[in-house]
Formats: C-alpha cells, structure tokens, sequence
C-alpha cells in the first residue's frame, strides 16, 4: 500500500486524475488500455464488487484511515496518493466528492450477443449525449428490471466520470456494451423494438401487444430531436407515454423511468 504525498500538480503518475480529458482516459496508450475515473467511496465499493480493476487511488489524507478505510484495503499494492484538499482541488479543478477518486480499468466490452443472450427487456441508448441523462437511465435500467444496454457510438460514454456517479455505480450492475446497427443485432436475437417517439402511428404506453412481447428493445433518442426518422421507421413499434396538460414530452432520463417500469415483464408485476 504505497502512500504518496502530493506536494506538486506536476507529480508522475497524478496526470490521470486531472490533466487528461475524457477522451484522454478513454484511449490512454492504445484502445484496450483505457482508464477510468470513479468517485466517492459508495460508488468505488460498487465497482470494486462488480470486478473492475482498480489503478491508483486519490484521497485526502483523512480518508486513508476514515471513509476510504475499507477501499484501502481491498485494492492491495496500488498506488495512493494524498495531500491537503487544496492541492487535490488544484490538480482535478474540483472538490473530490467524499474526499476520494479511483482510476480503474476499461474493461474488455462484451458482444452485443452476450449482453443480450438472457435478457428480456433490453434498452438502446440512441445518440444520448448528455452525461447526467446517461447515469439517469442506468440507475432506472438496474432499479426497474432492464437487463441490459445497448449504446449507439454517437452517444455519451457510461464511464464518463459524471455518468458514473450519477448512476450511483448503477453502470457497473447493468450489462451495457456499444452498438453499431441495433435494430439489425436486436433482429437477429429474436428482440422486437419499439421507438419512443411521437408520431401518427404511436400507440400509448400501455399498449397490450406491446407489454406481452417476450423479448423487447426500448429504443430512446437524443435529448433535443428524439430519435432520427430512420430509426423511427426501422421499429416494429412506435411508442408515446400519454400526457396531460398539454405537455407534449418528458426528458428522455424521466420517459426511460417510466417505460422501464411500465413495460417491464410480465413475472415481475403484479
């Protein structure tokens, strides 16, 4: 357990808490050897039981025996840095939430037929690019019975460090990896889909045929626009949550919640 005090920004090996970009993290070295940022003690022991690897850990000096105590322990011989919170705050640009951060390994992403292959609720993530909305929808997805997540290339990454933390580790419960052409994966593993958008053949949420569809994919778009015509018409459905006073949508973080908890399979209402 070597304890490194930081006494300068400019210290080897604290570049990958402050000093590098999303981006950065993400392909660091070359493309399987990405890293990523996980904050606050409750959502590191998440990750840390879901069996991400843990890199380097970052806390003030506090927490090595305090809130981290535990996490210290269970991440053997990695590096720790401390220091004072003014220094920390000058190496991230942020106050450390909780007082801890912990770079982690990307993991190897699983095929898309993996993730599906026991799933019967599946949601596709459809060019989502705002990172609270993605935590949003992974804390409902593991809250209301999604089995897993697939994501369009041109959507925000679930390892962003805010998307993290704002799904509460809900993104280390969830089975998720990228997708390129769902509607043509989804097809061939047996999937119907059905679009969330407002359009002349949307039939409501409660839709019978809909709810008793053994294996269903909810398809949800971007914040602004919804989802793109294309996809709209490749869906075997095309589905809009009812609305009163007017209101013609919800953000695409509450109309998940919703449809999630709606749709969800038959053996787990009642």
């Amino acid at each position: 357990m070597p304890v490194i005090e930081i006494t300068s920004l400019s210290h080897p090996g604290v570049e990958i808490f402050g000093k590098l970009t999303e981006a950065q993290l993400r392909n660091r070295v070359e493309p399987g050897k990405g890293l990523f940022i996980v904050e606050s003690p409750k959502v590191i022991r998440v990750a840390l039981d879901a069996g991400y690897e843990p890199l380097a850990l970052m806390c003030e000096r506090k927490h090595i025996t305090g809130d981290a105590a535990d996490i210290v322990e269970r991440i053997g011989d990695v590096p720790i840095y401390t220091g004072e919170r003014d220094v920390l705050f000058g190496l991230t640009g942020y106050t450390l939430t909780r007082g801890v951060l912990c770079a982690m390994r990307r993991p190897v992403m699983p095929s898309v037929s993996d993730v599906c292959r026991d799933a019967s609720r599946v949601v596709v993530i459809h060019g989502v690019v705002d990172t609270t909305n993605i935590g949003a929808i992974f804390r409902s997805a593991a809250a209301l019975g999604i089995d897993a997540v697939l994501i369009t290339p041109d959507s925000c990454d679930p390892l962003n460090r805010r998307a993290v933390r704002v799904s509460m580790g809900s993104v280390f419960l969830v089975p998720w990896t990228w997708c390129d052409d769902p509607f043509g994966e989804l097809s061939r593993l047996g999937f119907r889909t059905a679009a969330m958008a407002l359009t002349d053949r949307s039939v409501p949420l409660d839709y019978k045929p809909l709810k008793d569809e053994s294996r269903l994919a909810l398809i949800m778009g971007t914040e602004g626009d919804g989802l793109p015509a294309e996809a709209i018409c490749k869906a075997d459905y095309v589905v809009r949550i009812p609305m009163s006073h007017q209101v013609d949508s919800l953000n695409v973080a509450a109309a998940a919640a919703v449809a999630f908890w709606e749709l969800r399979p038959q053996h787990q209402q009642g």
